[in-house]
């Protein structure tokens, strides 16, 4: 079924998978009408299914699949079909440094200072596996993504958390207060710095005066630094977040990670880069090597081509998420909950309103999920500094966005109640 919805030419809309051999849903519809002698279709006004079920209702309405032509050509040719490259096929390469030449001025060489990886995620994890031996110390942000963190335990090392906020904010002041401190008095000397920027959960950004000082302290102190920038192109003010690597000399020092998932929304496709030190990007080859031989070669040729052709994809998603940014803030403050606006990323770091505070983050994301049908993350899943904040996701469209905030207001509103009752349960 699936090959066939690949490959035949004639296939347009949505199709049945159920049926022995595909065929389009609407042909399906009728046949089953026909025998149930019932009608086949309701008219259904455009806007109402928009409103009811967001983004599936593209396709819906115009029953057609996106088809990238690319990948399909490509998976047409039997060699497509063996084993790939584990640093990811030269076109691929070409077209990530390309990339960096075009947005961050910065130029890299596609054979030894680039590599694609299944992902930002892989490639941080088996850096960690690569670089890190039992005892090793890294520097890690907190509150962090997951991986920046357990990629290191995973592989033996032992962390020294550094808070990146301060009342809730970024001050770039006290990060190297408290940064300089650790590499001073922390042993054994620690072998790295994990860095985000725009943050994942925090939205949080940096200027490039930040990673100027950075790379001043990493040469200095001769450690590493791991940049994590898969958020580069979700920003709202007209305000491109910067790279690290657009300090020079930086390349001695730092590598560099970027995904293809949040830049044109194909999380499923698996693609991400590392790039910088061609020391650590051997490393991160050689290791990939044992584990696995890249994504699948048709896939790689699709994403060079967006990588290459399709920057106003890029604009899009970024307009996407700004529209549900935009929605979300004042809806939530409508319903007494202030919030900071994010520049960046497809998130939203809210503190804990005041009354639900004593609360903590993971009961006060119960009761929003039990009393208002709404799914946050609660901020001590990040580390122990993420603790009474929580993370929305600008995953969901403007009418339920508006709909989950009056949701929320419900709860506010109802505070005194909500809590003596969740306090009895825990």
């Amino acid at each position: 079924m699936i090959y066939a919805s690949l490959f035949d030419e004639n296939l347009r809309g949505v199709v049945n998978a159920v049926s022995p051999n595909p065929i389009k849903q609407r042909d399906f519809n009728k046949v089953l009408a026909s025998k149930l002698g019932r009608p086949a279709f309701m008219k259904v006004p455009s806007f109402v299914l928009k409103a009811t079920i967001g983004g599936l209702s593209e396709e819906l309405l115009n029953s057609m699949r996106i088809r990238p032509k690319k990948l399909i050509d490509a998976a047409k040719k039997p060699k497509a079909h063996r084993y790939s490259v584990s640093r990811g096929i030269k076109g691929l390469r070409k077209a990530q440094a390309e990339y960096y030449k075009n947005r961050f001025s910065v130029k890299l060489d596609p054979e030894t200072e680039v590599i694609a990886t299944l992902g930002s995620k892989e490639g941080l994890a088996n850096l960690a596996m690569a670089i890190t031996d039992p005892g090793d110390v890294i520097l890690v942000p907190n509150p962090s993504y997951p991986i920046h963190p357990y990629g290191f335990i995973i592989a033996g090392g032992s962390l020294r958390h550094i808070p990146t906020l301060s009342n809730g904010e970024f001050n770039e002041e006290e990060y190297f207060r408290t940064l300089t401190r650790s590499l001073k008095h922390i042993s054994p000397k620690p072998i790295a710095i994990v860095v985000s920027f725009p943050s994942n959960p925090t939205a949080k950004t940096c200027t490039l005066n930040f990673y100027r000082e950075l790379v001043k302290i990493a040469k200095e102190n001769e450690v590493w630094i791991l940049s994590d920038l898969a958020y580069a192109e979700i920003y709202f003010e007209n305000n491109p977040p910067p790279s690290v690597l657009q300090v020079p000399g930086s390349k001695s020092v730092a590598v560099e990670f970027t995904s293809m998932s949040k830049t044109f929304s194909m999380p499923g496709w698996r693609i991400g880069f590392a790039v910088g030190n061609s020391f650590l990007i051997s490393a991160l080859e050689k290791i990939k090597s044992y584990l696995d031989y890249g994504a699948f070669t048709p896939i790689q040729v699709a994403a060079a081509t967006a990588l290459s052709e399709h920057n106003d994809t890029i604009e899009k998603i970024r307009n996407v998420y700004k529209k549900r940014r935009d929605v979300l803030i004042p809806s939530l403050s409508n319903a007494g909950w202030k919030i900071p606006s994010p520049e960046a990323t497809m998130f939203a770091w809210a503190p804990i309103p005041e009354n639900f505070r004593e609360l903590g983050s993971l009961l006060f994301s119960k009761i929003l999920l039990k009393e208002a049908g709404v799914s946050v993350a609660p901020g001590i899943g990040f580390g122990e500094h993420g603790e009474n904040f929580v993370r929305f996701g600008l995953v969901e469209n403007e009418h339920r966005i508006r709909q989950a905030c009056k949701n929320i207001k419900k709860v506010i509103n109802n505070s005194d109640a909500l809590i003596k009752k969740y306090k009895v349960v825990s």
